[in-house]
């Protein structure tokens, strides 16, 4: 098939960093690893980034003139053309960033609509949120085939199904091949703690604060910490890490490519996950067999394996965050354990191959679909 990736929120050849990217990078590889053609057409792109919740309305009508435009043009397209698309598919649909045009699109054209990662939040209904909220219902009751990658999401999406369409779990995947690289930790210098976040406001900047206090409470232990990331609220983490002087490091944002080697180079990974929904970098450092003390939030528990990959504590609760920080910086015979059971989860149920199989059955049930 030819297949339509619509990605509202960013889209796989975004230039700026961050997990959204690279799991729309994951799906392109996938549906083509399958057998699939790719296409992102200029006629089905939208703006990046989140809008003010105050533009929906406009953005819904601007996005149904488009969506107009774009069924003409698909019609007027010859048989073969590569932009003749035979399903759409949408990746991140939320509140904030809903799918304006599949819903229309597919139903005018009659073809397959697929939508992954999607969450429906009832206490969006009212108030300034109601457009974008009202947009991701139709999204649901439009779509025939809903992949949820976050378990969080699944009961919320289920609800809003029409009697027919079908939710399948897709467990969040990377490639895990260049995460398998020779380490690089030297163990005559003190253990090294690495982060990977953009550096945004709200959540991530929250768990920025989690962490400087954790970091704050590890006493006169051994530790050296390094922060990959940038953003608009770097001057502001900064100043939170100030107080550990050249015990904590900007890399600033690193190309995705030089990663593994900074994985393979640390010796513990940590992330507060203020509302996280699951977090690529989880799967990224437990590949390159690092153990992970992270938030227990959101689906996260789905990704990190509590006392089998790594350590889970209460959401914002920076004395658990370093207590669990401290027991694994005092245990390095517990780390290696951590790291060994984390690299062999994630090659096992996270790596891209078991995420075609479960992908390409998920699209078989898509044969003989009419709309």
């Amino acid at each position: 098939m030819r297949v339509l990736l619509h990605t509202p929120l960013k889209a796989p050849d975004s230039p700026v960093p961050s997990g959204d990217r690279e799991m729309a990078r994951g799906l392109a590889r996938l549906l083509e690893r399958i057998g699939h053609a790719v296409t992102m057409p200029d006629a089905s792109r939208v703006a990046p980034g989140v809008p003010p919740v105050a533009a929906h309305l406009s953005l819904e009508r601007r996005a149904r003139a488009q969506a107009g435009r774009l069924i003409t043009r698909w019609r007027a397209l010859p048989a073969h053309h590569p932009e003749r698309f035979d399903l759409w598919f949408t990746y991140h649909c939320y509140y904030r960033k809903p799918d304006w045009l599949g819903p229309v699109v597919t139903q005018a054209l009659g073809v397959p609509y697929v939508i992954a990662e999607a969450s429906h939040a009832p206490r969006r209904a009212q108030g300034p949120t109601r457009a974008g909220h009202r947009a991701v219902e139709r999204a649901l009751a439009a779509a025939d085939l809903v992949l949820t990658v976050n378990p969080r999401d699944m009961a919320g999406v289920k609800a809003r199904l029409r009697p027919g369409a079908r939710q399948v779990w897709l467990p969040p995947f990377i490639d895990v091949a260049p995460f398998q690289v020779p380490l690089g930790r030297d163990p005559g210098r003190p253990p090294l703690l690495l982060s990977v976040g953009m550096m945004r406001t709200r959540d991530k900047l929250e768990s920025y604060r989690v962490l400087a206090r954790a970091f704050a409470l590890l006493g006169d232990r051994e530790w050296r910490a390094l922060l990959v990331g940038d953003g608009p609220a770097r001057a502001e983490i900064e100043g939170l890490m100030a107080p550990f002087g050249s015990r904590v490091r900007f890399a600033g944002a690193v190309p995705h490519v030089e990663l593994p080697a900074l994985y393979a180079s640390a010796d513990l990974y940590l992330w507060p996950a203020i509302n996280e929904a699951y977090g690529m970098a989880f799967l990224e450092a437990q590949a390159a067999g690092l153990p992970v003390v992270a938030g227990r939030t959101g689906g996260v528990p789905a990704v990190v394996a509590d006392g089998v990959t790594g350590q889970l504590t209460p959401i914002g609760d920076a004395a658990s965050f370093a207590a669990a920080v401290a027991r694994l910086l005092e245990d390095p015979a517990e780390r290696a354990r951590l790291g060994t059971a984390a690299a062999h989860r994630v090659a096992a149920h996270h790596d891209e191959r078991a995420a075609a199989h479960a992908l390409r059955a998920a699209l078989a049930t898509l044969r003989g679909v009419k709309r």
